[in-house]
């Protein structure tokens, strides 16, 4: 099958949405992910919008585990008293 339409989205865009990447650095680098940092929409690339996501990811798994210690010492205490 042909691709005919692979990147038509960006075509539009100038520099076909090629820049500076805000978090990395990179340069003539597709920036077409925009993320909110610092209260400020900046615009990022894909690695390093995979790599926000991958932090997330990890902070939600540790904070998961946190708030079911604290459910259950909620739970024990009045059984205590």
């Amino acid at each position: 099958m042909s691709k005919n339409h692979r990147g038509t989205g960006i075509r539009s865009l100038a520099s076909h949405g090629r820049g500076t990447c805000a978090i990395c650095g990179k340069t003539d680098i597709k920036v077409l992910w925009e993320k909110e940092i610092n209260g400020e929409t900046v615009k990022i690339c894909k690695f390093c919008n995979a790599n926000l996501k991958n932090k997330e990811k990890v902070e939600a798994r540790k904070a998961k585990p946190a708030a079911e210690e604290t459910a259950e010492a909620t739970e024990e205490a009045p059984a205590a008293e």
